[in-house]
């Protein structure tokens, strides 16, 4: 009798184990990898955190890799990151054409990817960013303002990233009719070899060079290639009477919205971004449909006219007047954006 309840009791605790232990897996999400095209902008650890957060949130497991501005690193990242039993990945291009093998492996075996604010033109691939072609309007808007009239130096993005061409499209649509007048007039205009501050810096000190100085305005697509824009006009002593525009909401560009040498910096909250994006990858991880995906939308603008299953957030434009938003929202501190700021120049500051 005693043997009979003996092995009743060790069959239930099996069969009670088992099913806690089924429990568990079920409850633990996917290993999410994240390839990043480079770590060089200030705002990619900003992005990480939020995408860590999701992740491990779900009970899932975050590895990465940094590609160190290599298209050929990349490739062989993803390749790798496969490999280590990656079942969802999410992927910041340093060139989309050179890492197609692997975007196309990961969909042969149903592995999902999530183009991260680059485009991956691949219709497999999910596509989430902000609205580029807005931010660049964005840009535009503030330096017009600054600038209705004069010569204007254009600082573009990587040549190998989709971007650069969606910001600069947008940056012409505001200001065409400002050329067709002769209001404004372009007096160079150059990408910047993989969005590198030091490569926008040259770039902008050939402008300067071939235009005597006279460059009144500088649209520059970023806050990594609008520092380098300042660096080079501070040295000619022309930081903070040229407007010039940059993106990202980095620390330091948002300081010197405050200290004057930068005009405006086109806030995309990548607190946002990385938590959306996360969440896509861990759907779709489980079997979502890319169409089912909330607020997603049909994107075909690209080079190569694909149809893309994408997700665009709304970005805003920060000026000297509107500080407190990115302070407000935690973004970044007082204390960082008024460094150096003189008292009674920037409300905020005050």
């Amino acid at each position: 009798m005693k043997q009979r309840i003996a092995s009743t009791l060790a069959g239930l605790f099996l069969t009670m184990s088992a099913t806690m232990t089924a429990g568990v897996a079920l409850a633990a999400g996917p290993t999410v990898g994240v390839s990043w095209s480079n770590f060089q902008e200030e705002r990619w650890k900003t992005d990480e955190a939020a995408i860590k957060a999701v992740i491990e949130k779900a009970g899932g497991t975050y590895v990465s890799a940094d590609a160190q501005s290599s298209p050929a690193k990349q490739l062989s990242d993803i390749e790798a990151l496969i490999a280590r039993g990656a079942k969802a990945l999410i992927i910041l291009a340093q060139d989309s054409d050179a890492i197609r093998p692997a975007v196309e492996k990961a969909a042969a075996e149903g592995i999902p990817v999530v183009g991260y604010d680059r485009l991956i033109e691949i219709p497999s691939a999910f596509y989430i960013t902000f609205d580029n072609k807005e931010v660049g309007r964005m840009q535009a808007r503030a330096v017009l303002a600054a600038k209705p009239k004069g010569n204007y130096a254009f600082i573009k993005g990587s040549s190998t990233d989709p971007n650069a061409d969606f910001l600069f499209a947008g940056q012409m649509e505001v200001l065409k009719d400002a050329m067709a007048r002769g209001d404004v007039k372009n007096v160079g205009e150059a990408y910047t070899d993989k969005w590198l501050p030091a490569n926008a810096q040259k770039n902008m000190e050939q402008i300067l060079t071939k235009a005597n100085n006279k460059v009144d305005a500088v649209v520059a697509s970023n806050d990594g290639t609008a520092g380098g824009a300042v660096a080079a006009l501070s040295a000619q002593g022309l930081a903070g009477t040229v407007p010039v525009s940059g993106q990202d909401g980095d620390k330091a560009a948002l300081n010197r919205i405050a200290q004057g040498t930068q005009t405006v910096s086109v806030w995309k909250d990548a607190r946002e971004l990385g938590r959306r994006a996360a969440e896509i990858a861990i759907d779709l991880a489980g079997g979502k449909a890319m169409k089912s995906v909330a607020g997603a939308t049909t994107f075909d603008g690209g080079p190569k006219k694909q149809k893309m299953t994408s997700l665009f957030l709304t970005p805003i434009p920060i000026t000297k007047d509107n500080l407190n938003l990115v302070i407000d929202a935690g973004w970044v501190t007082k204390d960082v954006v008024c460094q150096g700021v003189k008292k009674g120049s920037v409300k905020v500051c005050d």
